[in-house]
């Protein structure tokens, strides 16, 4: 039977240091599911599904603010996206790239489609918070989540282009990238993109996102950004992230209208406000809001109980805070004994908030 080309593999393309064909991987698929860990498993799930005659797979959406869903992409969409990607930052056919993501989300299916479509060298690891515990090996690409970033900082000398993506990189991890000369770039994407349409890179603090070229942005009545990308069988695809539309392939990224806080008539985005909190909190954390009987809605600090924290000091330093607003400071501090995420370490913050709180504090 005829191999269609979606499936054909790179024949430079090396899987933890060895060649394999298409059948080969079809094999090696088999054996993560029958015996691998749970991060294989999902690797051989996703082989198995990508390596069959059909020329669409289904993806199924990260669930950070909707139940997830499943969709269906055409193989050379993912194909395509993989190439673009390639091109962006130069990486291609013999380099050396890590594979240290969930293989049951987009980030995931994508770098293992970039190294079998580009001819990478592929070292595949458990997604754990340090992926390069016990590993000297120098890497030419490597993805990353946020944490996996921050837990692997002396190490990132290791990596000649690292993309972060998953959640929001903060102001912290952003200067850390800065002072050890990482060439690291945020990325902004979804399932519904096929992972990043644009990055942005780290060495500029203020920096914008550049989209990839096979992308264009507008936005509508919302302010919010419209993708469109013939190349991934985007078309119109309108999100709820509210940008600074600076022309047709940049823009800045403010946050998710329907988080939007209405405060005394004032809008507040949770996200910058977050942003802000990072140059001053080392914690766990994320921004909410309440009905208030005076501000129509007050900001509120969701924190995860941690017993070395002093409490006052912590109220002191929002108060305090020189780059927070009076409407941007929180009111109230609602402390949970841990955070609902998803895989990639997005946190869902209306799970979250579903559970009991282990106290709550009104400054």
């Amino acid at each position: 039977m005829h191999t269609p080309h979606y499936t054909k593999i790179h024949n430079r393309f090396l899987l933890n240091g060895f060649f394999y064909d298409y059948q080969g991987l079809k094999e090696v698929a088999y054996s993560f599911i029958k015996e691998g860990d749970l991060f294989e498993r999902y690797m051989g799930d996703f082989l198995m599904d990508w390596l069959d005659q059909s020329e669409t797979i289904y993806l199924e959406t990260s669930g950070t603010t909707t139940s997830p869903k499943r969709m269906l992409y055409k193989k050379q969409a993912l194909v395509n996206s993989a190439i673009a990607t390639g091109d962006f930052f130069n990486v291609s056919v013999g380099d050396k790239a890590l594979h240290c993501l969930p293989a049951n989300f987009i980030a995931g299916k994508m770098m293992l489609i970039r190294a079998m479509i580009l001819g990478f060298s592929l070292d595949l690891v458990s997604p754990s918070k340090n992926p390069f515990h016990k590993n000297e090996k120098v890497y030419d690409f490597v993805a990353m989540t946020p944490m996996q970033a921050f837990h692997s900082l002396p190490n990132l000398n290791q990596v000649k282009t690292l993309i972060i993506g998953g959640a929001y990189v903060s102001v912290a991890l952003q200067n850390e990238l800065i002072k050890r000369n990482v060439n690291a770039f945020e990325t902004y994407g979804m399932t519904e993109t096929l992972s990043h349409i644009a990055v942005r890179s780290m060495q500029d603090p203020p920096s914008e996102f550049t989209c990839l070229s096979h992308v264009s942005i507008s936005q509508d009545a919302r302010k919010c950004l419209i993708i469109d990308s013939p190349q991934l069988d985007v078309e119109n695809l309108i999100t709820n992230d509210e940008v600074e539309f600076l022309d047709k392939n940049r823009f800045r990224l403010i946050g998710r209208v329907d988080y939007v806080i209405n405060s005394g008539g004032v809008k507040l985005h949770p996200e910058q406000i977050e942003r802000k909190l990072s140059e001053l909190l080392s914690l766990h954390y994320f921004i909410t809001s309440l009905p208030d009987a005076i501000l129509g809605q007050k900001v509120v600090l969701v924190l995860v109980e941690n017993e070395d924290l002093h409490t006052n000091g912590l109220i002191n330093q929002l108060k305090e805070a020189d780059n927070l607003s009076p409407y941007e400071i929180p009111k109230t501090i609602i402390f949970h004994q841990d955070f609902v995420q998803t895989h990639s370490g997005k946190i869902k913050r209306e799970k979250t908030l579903d559970q009991k709180p282990t106290r709550i504090l009104d400054l």
